[in-house]
């Protein structure tokens, strides 16, 4: 009997487990109240009429490369509010709030699993600070958006995000393809870095249809999901290692090759498409504004924080400034995009005469 419970032990894993609050805890814990819950679908229906070229603004979704700090995070939403009303009739703003970081190898994971900042992992007051930020953030009345990259997860922040993103590395995931089918609001598939558009192009098709997949329950069982598809799947240009794609001829290929009607299109000024420097963002943003009667992009990314650039996580870290991808600073973000707005109203006037 000891050798055969020794053979079973042998094949199960020994990982330590710690027990979360379940989805319907959290959310009980940290209650979305039924206006802003209007707020949100108020929102996520302006991004769909954007996507669907129903609403003539450009939107833009902008914030750090990754939350560490929610005292830096809550400043940049206020400043991002106060940026909306002199933009509002040319832009649509989305605070970019990620709270999960792919890594490539190892290293800090995001603010869900390592809040602390030490390696302590404690995700029980990830998950709560998370969602406690992502409630402020909303009360301002920003949208927020956020990288689709833990399946658990999804299930403790669905009712607060506007529009959500797969990432290069698991756009090709069937298990992402599934859980965006299945997410309520707008979600955007990445090129893969090798700058494969197919990958996104099939995750598209993929997540704009049905799906019977394992998941779990908002009571936190193990249940089969049924989703209805996605309609708001879309593609973002998020350039390869090999250099950037948002430039109208990249583009223009991208159409020939895709089958059928290319999907609503959104581009990433950061990563390959800058080379990855933050500091050429601008320079990427405003190519696309002046090809955008063309290339009829509907969306942009951008990386932005309080302070430009990057660092490394230390006891002494400068205030508002990105531990993980390098970001453009505010002064330069405020900047940009009243000038991109300007650029739009010009634009629009021309049309119009």
């Amino acid at each position: 009997m000891n050798a055969l419970n020794t053979a079973l032990q042998q094949t199960q894993t020994t990982a330590k487990e710690t027990t979360l609050s379940l989805p319907h805890q959290l959310k009980a814990q940290f209650p979305l109240s039924a206006k802003l819950a209007q707020q949100i679908a108020e929102q996520r229906q302006t991004i769909e009429n954007i996507l669907d070229g129903k609403d003539h603004r450009l939107m833009v979704v902008t914030g750090p490369c990754s939350i560490h700090d929610p005292v830096s995070a809550l400043e940049y939403a206020e400043k991002l509010q106060q940026l909306q009303s002199q933009v509002s009739d040319q832009i649509f703003l989305v605070m970019r709030a990620y709270i999960e970081k792919p890594r490539t190898t190892i290293g800090w994971k995001g603010f869900l699993y390592d809040p602390n900042l030490d390696g302590s992992s404690n995700m029980q007051l990830g998950l709560e600070k998370s969602r406690e930020l992502y409630l402020q953030i909303i009360e301002m009345g920003l949208p927020i958006a956020s990288e689709i990259l833990s399946p658990m997860a999804t299930a403790y922040f669905d009712d607060l995000l506007a529009w959500g993103a797969i990432g290069a590395r698991t756009s090709e995931s069937q298990i992402h393809r599934e859980i965006s089918s299945h997410m309520p609001y707008s979600i955007g598939f990445k090129n893969g870095t090798d700058g494969s558009i197919q990958i996104a192009l099939d995750a598209i098709q993929s997540a704009s249809h049905p799906h019977e997949f394992l998941g779990m329950s908002q009571s936190g069982l193990p249940c089969i999901l049924e989703s209805q598809g996605n309609p708001k799947a879309h593609l973002i240009l998020r350039g390869a290692n090999s250099g950037p794609n948002y430039q109208l001829a990249e583009i223009e290929n991208i159409k020939e090759k895709a089958k059928g009607e290319l999907p609503a299109l959104v581009i990433d000024c950061s990563h390959g498409n800058s080379h990855k420097n933050p500091l050429l963002q601008p320079e990427v943003l405003r190519t696309i504004v002046d090809e955008r009667v063309q290339s009829n992009v509907r969306g942009v990314m951008l990386e932005s924080y309080l302070v430009d650039g990057q660092q490394k996580i230390s006891c002494e870290m400068t205030y508002g400034q990105s531990v993980t991808d390098g970001c453009l600073g505010w002064d330069k973000t405020q900047q940009l995009l009243l000038e991109i707005a300007d650029s739009l109203r010009i634009s629009q006037l021309k049309r119009s005469a």
